[in-house]
């Protein structure tokens, strides 16, 4: 099965991005599929950006990637920026795309209300450009989270009409749900889950210092207790931190209420600060090699653009532009 995801490169990953996105793509990589993991930076374009964050960002979700286990030997990891057929699609895409369609988009309802004085065309388009990306790699299955299966659902909607209209050209995609596991939630509010776009003080970043993750877990909400204990209802702040504890110690809940039995929350901390500065030194070693980065985009970008070429000369032929 060809497997097609990605990232935008927009603030900061966490490790909640990790944990619940870019992990159970290893899975998928290993499960013998052909995987293409992209950078979705054309998408990024929507909301205000400064350029030299762009960049910054890309080279994370990258690093990211590597670090957490996906191999460019065995999956193609490219920019979507590097490959111009994806916009050329994307035009070709929206002269058979109902406007209604594109104001009916929950996305587009959202951001549009978040960003009120920045309602671009991009915005309302962006589903098209998804629909574009998908659609190039004669995509199997998109693995996506629930707030992004509509826009799944328009690149199958797309290329079922565009094949009844001009002939049998795209393959069309699933979206795959990855089962529902832990969430992780954010640290200073911890019934809402951690998201990038809340206050740096509310996520630990991939990134982040050792000194910066030591602060941040020092100054998660917990309760006035003392006991660690995993109980969501009473001791959400707590339950949260032990469920980071877990998913990177790889320990079971009840071996670390154990280990912490009848030791305060500022031990349990340290011991959490400590353990997510080990696991998380090695997307810190990789950001700092760009050199790198960039020979791995470079690659990818060699070995998409041969698929995304053969997809766009059927499709103009078919619509008469060959």
């Amino acid at each position: 099965m060809r497997v097609f995801s990605g990232i935008q490169p927009t603030s900061q990953l966490h490790i909640g991005n990790y944990l619940g996105v870019i992990k159970p793509w290893i899975d998928l990589q290993s499960a013998n599929n052909e995987c293409l993991f992209w950078v979705a930076d054309l998408h990024a374009l929507t909301v205000p950006y400064k350029p030299i964050e762009l960049k910054k960002r890309t080279s994370e979700v990258v690093a990211a990637y590597l670090t957490a286990g996906l191999d460019p030997k065995k999956s193609i990891i490219f920019r979507q920026s590097d490959i111009k057929e994806h916009t050329e699609l994307c035009w070709l895409l929206s002269t058979i795309t109902p406007l209604g369609d594109l104001q009916r988009m929950t996305q587009f309802k959202d951001k549009s209300a978040k960003h009120a004085k920045n309602i671009n065309a991009g915005l309302l388009n962006y589903p098209v450009l998804m629909a574009a990306d998908i659609l190039l790699y004669q995509t199997d299955l998109v693995p996506v989270g629930e707030d992004q299966k509509q826009h799944v659902e328009l690149a199958k909607t797309l290329g079922k009409k565009f094949n009844n209209k001009f002939g049998e050209i795209f393959n069309l995609p699933k979206a795959v749900i990855p089962k529902s596991g832990a969430r992780i939630m954010s640290l200073t509010e911890p019934n809402k889950k951690m998201s990038k776009s809340d206050t740096p003080t509310s996520y630990i970043a991939l990134f982040d210092s050792p000194e910066e993750i030591k602060k941040k877990i020092s100054s998660a909400t917990t309760d006035s207790g003392k006991e660690v204990k995993f109980d969501i209802k009473n001791k959400a702040g707590v339950s949260n931190l032990l469920t980071i504890y877990s998913l990177f110690s790889e320990q079971p809940i009840s071996e670390i209420e154990k280990q912490f039995k009848n030791k305060g929350y500022k031990e349990f901390k340290e011991s959490l600060a400590e353990l997510l500065i080990k696991k998380l030194k090695p997307f810190r070693e990789l950001e700092a090699k760009p050199e790198y980065i960039d020979d791995i985009l470079k690659q990818g970008a060699e070995k998409a653009q041969v698929i995304a070429t053969e997809t766009i000369q059927k499709v103009k032929k078919s619509m008469g532009l060959i």
